[in-house]
């Protein structure tokens, strides 16, 4: 079940996205570590989404029986663009960024907890093994490509 290329390098992710709000959630007020930890996932998250936007949620779109399942993963990768922005507009040695950044994680780790227990599931039984390895490939490709676009484009940036 789910053990497809593709839902493993999105579980990946999710694993490093995990101790990557873990490692964060322990720094404190405007320091170095902080605004680097947060630039890093900034730019993980933003690549992450569109990657598998544009590979996983792009076919699932295409199925009437998976497109609801595909759709609210898209809305929730918008909410959360728009966290990462009043993220990056909120001082970070402020109490508010702080309070703004755990109710990102919180919903980030809401919407990967669905991801893996729901959605990657359904697709796994409605799409094939050949098409779930191509959209792997598709992943693996795009994924590097958009860490370099996520250097350059702040959340909710028009993606090229």
């Amino acid at each position: 079940m789910t053990d497809s290329r593709i839902y493993e390098d999105l579980k990946q992710d999710h694993e490093k996205h995990r101790k990557m709000f873990d490692r964060i959630a322990q720094t404190q007020g405007d320091s170095e570590e902080r605004r680097t930890g947060f630039e890093e996932l900034r730019k993980e998250l933003q690549a992450h989404a569109a990657a598998e936007e544009e590979s996983l949620y792009a076919t699932m779109l295409g199925d009437p029986d998976l497109r609801d399942e595909a759709r609210h993963s898209v809305a929730e990768h918008k909410e959360i663009d728009d966290q990462l922005g009043e993220l990056l507009d909120t001082d970070m040695s402020s109490s508010g960024w702080l309070t703004r950044f755990k109710e990102l994680r919180h919903r980030y780790f809401h919407h990967i907890d669905e991801e893996e227990e729901e959605m990657f599931p359904a697709a796994d039984e409605g799409l094939s093994k050949k098409t779930e390895e191509k959209l792997a490939d598709k992943f693996e490709e795009r994924k590097p490509r958009e860490l370099e676009m996520a250097a350059n484009e702040d959340p909710g940036d028009e993606r090229e």
